[in-house]
């Protein structure tokens, strides 16, 4: 397992080339979010997919959440109205709390996720370095809480291998922003029916 450590408001290339890289090979990730930390991996990589799921010790019956760079790449993946587009814009826009929406899942998919009700779960992450590494893979990542299923979120990668010791063989790269300052994850609305959105979790 490799350990790489972020500068405090210092996104240094390198950093955003070894993540990618790392990505593109199909790796899987530790990675600090605009949220959480999460397991991270590309999104269309079917084996990574998996390696996460069993780390979190879940069923391919729960979906996990994808991180875009922008609303063009999310409407690669999903279908999306004028009046969601414009729902999402609101939802989205800089300053608000960091939200993942559900919306229908264009078919077939890219995507190597289990769509088990035709839905996608998805978020435009506020992390500038998130965001870079998105458009530099071209591609959504996989981003799940830092924890086996159930379990409490690890706030700080330092104690990773306190809680959770058989991931060390078992992950190829942490990345270290510091501790977690936040606590919970992202809220999450139902956009599939633009008429009636749903808050599924504040």
């Amino acid at each position: 397992m490799r350990y790489l450590r972020l500068k405090p408001r210092f996104i240094a290339p390198a950093a955003i080339k070894i993540v990618a890289g790392a990505l593109g090979s199909g790796q899987v990730l530790v990675l600090p979010t605009d949220t959480i930390y999460g397991l991270s991996c590309r999104a269309d990589d079917a084996r990574a997919v998996r390696r996460i799921q069993r780390l979190k010790g879940r069923s391919g019956k729960k979906p996990f959440i994808i991180l875009v760079s922008s609303l063009a790449m999310l409407r690669k993946y999903a279908v999306i109205s004028e009046q969601q587009s414009k729902q999402l814009a609101k939802i989205w826009r800089s300053g608000s709390r960091p939200t993942t929406v559900i919306l229908a899942a264009r078919q077939p998919t890219a995507l190597a996720l289990d769509l088990v009700d035709g839905s996608l779960a998805a978020r435009l992450p506020k992390s500038e370095f998130l965001i870079k590494i998105i458009k530099t893979i071209k591609a959504p990542i996989v981003s799940t809480s830092l924890n086996r299923s159930g379990q409490t979120n690890i706030r700080d990668p330092r104690q990773l291998a306190a809680y959770l010791p058989i991931w060390q063989q078992r992950l190829d790269l942490v990345v270290d922003g510091g501790i977690c300052r936040r606590r919970r994850a992202s809220r999450i609305i139902d956009l599939r029916d633009s008429r009636a959105p749903r808050l599924l979790r504040k």
